[in-house]
């Protein structure tokens, strides 16, 4: 009987975040333990030999972002089971799972179950919503069935199947990030230096004003939802073209998909 769960995701919005907290719930452990890579600008040396691994990324236009890999480096195991979450907004995941699934296998785990999940865009606006408040109920609710699926298949014994799991190998061309950032309106801006404390990339600097190396901007959008003023915005031509494409194509809510065999 598993009864730990080490949560190991990179969640901005905390999207990813909610997901994996709620497949751990349904898997029922009496143990959680947090490995947030988020904010770990060093990454995380952490060796999981016992309970089973959820292991949760976002999706950044098909695939697993180079900052997750990064900061997953020291990650490894000696067989214990995975499960692996990717989140996309409402677009489609492409290759992200089966990347991650490679990666993760690549350093020991076992790999049970993987699940696709939606949140709220990164692009999403109040005037110009895309999968706005999701995960939602039901996403949840999906994420905490998908955790009970996973623990009656570990509690029934037997060898563990991998699951098959979606996408291409070799994997789509990675999309270059960066040279694009969320801007400051200096009239609402109050230096809170909110923005600065959620970057995941540490590129926003408070002092007399912000400064934003956009350069290493992931346009994760962080700081434009974190914002108590709504100080910070995402309006770049690129960006803009981009999310009305999304809100032409995109609109329709797709539901999550779960492998497990």
């Amino acid at each position: 009987m598993i009864d730990k769960a080490h949560l190991i995701y990179f969640s901005p919005t905390r999207t990813t975040q909610q997901i994996v907290e709620q497949i751990a719930v349904g898997l029922g452990v009496q143990q959680i333990e947090q490995h947030d890579l988020t904010l770990a600008e060093n990454g995380i040396d952490l060796q999981v030999d016992d309970g089973i691994a959820i292991i949760g990324v976002p999706v950044y236009a098909g695939r697993v972002p180079e900052v997750c890999l990064t900061r997953m480096q020291s990650l490894a195991s000696s067989g214990a089971p995975a499960v692996l979450v990717a989140l996309y907004g409402n677009r489609e995941f492409e290759d992200a799972l089966v990347e991650l699934n490679d990666v993760v296998y690549a350093k020991g785990f076992l790999v049970a179950a993987a699940g696709a999940f939606i949140g709220e865009h990164s692009y999403s606006t109040p005037e110009q919503p895309i999968a706005a408040g999701r995960p939602d109920a039901m996403d949840l609710d999906r994420a905490k069935a998908f955790g009970q699926a996973i623990a009656a298949k570990l509690h029934a014994g037997g060898p563990l199947t991998a699951p098959t799991i979606p996408g291409n190998i070799p994997y789509k061309d990675r999309v270059p990030l960066g040279g694009v950032a969320p801007e400051t309106d200096k009239d609402l801006c109050t230096l809170c230096g909110t923005c600065a404390k959620v970057c995941p990339t540490l590129v926003v600097e408070v002092d007399e004003e912000v400064v934003t190396a956009a350069e290493s901007c992931v346009m994760c959008c962080a700081c434009v939802k974190e914002c108590p003023e709504q100080a910070r915005t995402m309006n770049h031509p690129r960006v803009q073209e981009r999310r009305a494409l999304l809100i032409q194509n995109c609109s329709r809510r797709k539901e999550p998909e779960t492998f497990l065999e």
